[in-house]
């Protein structure tokens, strides 16, 4: 049995994964799971057997270090010593409650520390066990206060697959195959991205441009518009390429939303709790959404997630009557409060959201200058510990080069570091560690890119 991870060893690749044990397992897998859930190659995947901080172990006895965070979730580390502890004596103590019926006291704990820690004026939540339930969530209650049922979402975007989730998720190659149980898709428009902009010019011009194209689908009779009556929006598109928006484009959200009579949405459920440097990405612009929701680093592992309103919005509801008309058998679960409680104390009393903002910035900067002259990349950008490499066959045609990401994920893993491709294009290198990623740990990883960057580039 190897010694547990102590989360701050650097990567010692035993064999060349995937080992043998990875291979087996993922012939097991070949039998019993749909086709249709994961990816299986030669050189893909490994199976993870334990995580520590930012180390991960797999089934094969390879030790990496983790630039994914396990898709933007262990923020505050794996398996945080405060987190696992507050499960396990919540686990022993209550391990499920009655949420709409007979509520477990902790809810009511949690409730209160999504108010506190929530931007100005989001006071009233629907918890849930998903991000993509915590989407639905937000679009009844849009419906329930607009008594509009359309929402205008941008392309590029996720918001999960769950049926009314994917109706405004920007992604057609998700939407497709289920477009005939859709109903009514959500309203696309293009996401201000500089680098890959239909208007042209600098990123303000592209945000401003975006802008008045909003306000065009919205304001022209005989389109969509008399039906929509919220805009949903992620305020850095996570699955989308790691896209930072211009400066004006949140605020300018806002006030197209107060000018019409609109709810404005704010999908959090990547960018929150410390992702982009900030307790919420919203914060960096200062704009206060009507409802928000999260998820992902809400708990830093244990399935949960939120959706964050005003008291106004939230007003809308009817109130209960003994049969709540939105709820779920585990909503409000005892051991997903303890968890965010608890996650949500150790990235206040660690500092880690600060850690967030200022590893991230160093990490990004050093991405750029290493890649400043080269061929293959098109832009670093991001926010804190969320950076995205977009990742080109030319840098003066900027054709997107899916192949290059995808090699850089299969050679990552042979060299210690897991990685995650992203973009809708599949090109953009994303990277999310965990916040607890020590310097040593980020030198030798940025070290590690750097030489695959370069092996690229001969």
């Amino acid at each position: 049995m190897p010694e547990p991870l102590s989360g701050t060893a650097l990567p010692s690749i035993a064999v060349p994964p995937p080992g043998p044990a990875s291979l087996r397992l993922s012939d097991e897998l070949a039998r019993y799971e749909s086709p249709n859930v994961t990816y299986r190659a030669a050189d893909f995947p490994v199976f993870w057997d334990e995580a520590r901080g930012a180390n991960v172990r797999d089934v094969d006895g390879n030790v990496y270090v983790d630039l994914t965070s396990a898709f933007a979730v262990a923020g505050p580390g794996h398996a945080h010593p405060r987190i696992v502890r507050a499960i396990q004596d919540q686990a022993g103590r209550l391990l499920h409650g009655m949420g709409d019926v007979h509520p477990p006291a902790i809810k009511v704990d949690l409730l209160r520390a999504l108010a506190e820690v929530a931007p100005g004026g989001l006071t009233r939540s629907v918890l849930a066990s998903s991000g993509a339930e915590a989407v639905e969530a937000a679009l009844k209650t849009a419906v329930m206060a607009s008594g509009k049922p359309r929402v205008l979402a941008f392309h590029g975007s996720y918001h999960g697959l769950t049926y009314r989730a994917l109706s405004v998720s920007g992604r057609e190659d998700f939407r497709a195959p289920f477009s005939s149980q859709l109903g009514a898709p959500g309203v696309f428009v293009p996401y201000p991205s500089a680098y890959r902009s239909p208007f042209g010019g600098d990123a303000e011009e592209v945000g401003a441009a975006v802008l008045r194209y909003i306000e065009h689908v919205l304001d022209t009779p005989g389109t969509a518009h008399e039906g929509i009556g919220a805009i949903l929006v992620e305020p850095i598109q996570a699955r989308g390429g790691d896209v930072v928006p211009p400066h004006a484009f949140l605020p300018g959200l806002r006030r197209i939303c107060d000018e019409r009579g609109l709810l404005l949405i704010l999908d959090e459920i990547y960018t929150g709790f410390g992702r982009t440097g900030r307790w919420f990405a919203c914060e960096h612009w200062g704009v206060v959404p009507d409802l928000m929701v999260v998820g992902k680093g809400l708990t830093g592992g244990f399935p949960f997630a939120a959706c964050i309103g005003t008291d106004a919005v939230m007003g809308a509801w009817p109130v209960s009557t003994g049969e709540a008309i939105h709820t779920s058998t585990f909503l409000g679960h005892p051991v997903g409060c303890a968890a965010a409680l608890a996650s949500i104390a150790v990235l206040r009393d660690e500092r880690l959201v600060e850690r967030s903002a200022e590893l991230g910035t160093r990490m990004m900067a050093r991405l750029a200058e290493m890649t400043a002259d080269h061929p293959h990349v098109g832009e670093v950008r991001g926010r804190g510990m969320m950076i995205g490499v977009e990742l080109v066959r030319d840098r003066g045609t900027r054709e997107p080069a899916p192949e290059l990401a995808g090699r850089m994920m299969v050679e990552g893993l042979r060299r210690g570091l897991l990685l995650l491709g992203g973009g809708i294009y599949g090109n953009v290198l994303s990277l999310s560690p965990p916040f607890v990623l020590t310097d040593e740990q980020a030198d030798h990883a940025l070290g590690v890119i750097s030489e695959m960057l370069e092996e690229m580039r001969k």
